[in-house]
């Protein structure tokens, strides 16, 4: 059908003109002298985005996988001890990742729904009278799921306890969207990537690293190369890369970050939070229920909505695509078939997101599920319309 295709997925997420206009340039000499020029202030600005002064930001080509893994391979030895928390696809690939490593994972696994478990946690790290654990691992926003943990009561525990461990968290759905402050969390290493909050295609993999986990780069035995920390610092610092960089996404990087400074970082977490709660008004008036399973948990990037028994969500992201091209997201491993998720983050305003809910009605009626036409459209409307003078007050 002719017209623009709604892209409703967590990741990637819509571009703006802005972002595809600054990479459509010939390429150009990665090792030219003036490139430096470009870079330094280009990480400096990034550094803003993760709320850092004192971190340094790698940008590598890559996922937010690669991002993951260089947290891994830099800082850590083999049979050293992790602990995190399974509650959704993204936290349990990287407790495997971790495994992978030959690292020993104390995986708390928790019903898929909810967040890191803060007790558990804590019980955990008192229970650590020698430090074994090196590492404490946080998914802040977990994408399969749809849930929002707090990362700042995990670094309370820590200080509380006095424990010593590395706080590393997965921003990758979070960053650039949702309230993140790395300084003043005390997070040791942050991981991004290009293609939700920074409105880029796929192909970076962001990440912000603390003079503390620096520190203990140095104690480190696991093997790395082309996610080695000091590499890139020493290259980073002269304004190059240690190998050929993905230029043509820095460039829209570039574009991306002073499309983020022009609304004001502020301004964006309100604007995701009031689209959200539009997403959840819908939700509600549908009559079904968010797979995140309290208010506490709710995500401000993406709605993971659990269909009726005897449903499969399966048929509607289908249908969904192939007769009104809208993408929405696919539910992963345990919640496959249960929930279709709605992106809500990046470039993004209220048209957009009613948009995308407007196809979710088209698709829930074609296959059968019961509701009212036009409900979850009118109460995000009712939302939007409810709440534009707080947005505006928040973001002041």
């Amino acid at each position: 059908m002719p017209g623009f295709k709604g892209l409703a997925v967590p990741g990637p997420t819509n571009m703006p003109f802005e972002v595809r206009q600054a990479m459509d340039v010939a390429l150009e000499d990665h090792r030219a002298p003036d490139f430096p020029d470009f870079i330094i202030p280009l990480m400096n600005d990034v550094k803003k985005v993760f709320k850092t002064t004192t971190g340094e930001v790698f940008i590598f080509p890559g996922s937010g996988t690669g991002g993951w893994e260089s947290a891994i391979a830099n800082l850590m030895s083999p049979g050293e001890k992790v602990l995190t928390s399974v509650f959704g696809q993204f936290s349990h690939l990287w407790a495997d990742l971790c495994e992978r490593f030959g690292l020993e994972v104390d995986a708390i696994q928790c019903e898929w729904g909810t967040g890191v478990p803060l007790e558990r946690y804590e019980q955990s790290l008192a229970a650590d009278k020698d430090h074994k654990i090196k590492a404490v691992l946080v998914c802040q926003n977990e994408t399969a799921t749809g849930v929002t943990s707090d990362v700042a009561g995990v670094r309370r525990i820590l200080d509380g306890l006095d424990h010593p461990a590395l706080l590393l968290v997965d921003g990758v759905s979070s960053i650039g969207s949702i309230d993140f402050r790395m300084d003043e969390w005390g997070v040791d290493v942050a991981v991004s990537g290009s293609q939700k909050g920074f409105m880029l295609p796929t192909g970076l993999a962001i990440v912000a690293v603390s003079q503390k986990a620096l520190q203990a780069k140095k104690d480190s035995t696991l093997p790395v190369c082309f996610f080695d920390y000091d590499d890139m610092q020493k290259n980073n610092a002269m304004g190059y890369f240690p190998y050929t960089p993905a230029v043509t996404l820095l460039r829209g990087l570039r574009a991306s970050l002073d499309l983020i400074d022009s609304e004001g970082l502020e301004s964006v977490f309100a604007r995701h939070n009031h689209l959200a709660g539009g997403v959840r008004a819908a939700v509600d008036a549908w009559g079904l229920r968010n797979c995140a399973q309290a208010p506490k948990w709710h995500s401000d990037t993406v709605t993971a909505i659990l269909v009726p028994e005897g449903f499969d969500a399966n048929d509607v992201i289908k249908t969904a695509y192939c007769k009104y091209d809208l993408s929405l997201g696919a539910g992963l491993s345990k919640v496959a078939g249960k929930v279709f998720r709605i992106g809500h983050l990046g470039w993004l305003n209220e048209i957009m997101v009613l948009q995308a809910l407007g196809g979710v009605e088209l698709a829930m009626r074609d296959v059968g599920i019961p509701f009212e036409p036009g409900a979850g459209v009118g109460a995000a409307v009712r939302h939007f319309s409810n709440t534009a003078e707080e947005m505006r007050i928040a973001a002041e």
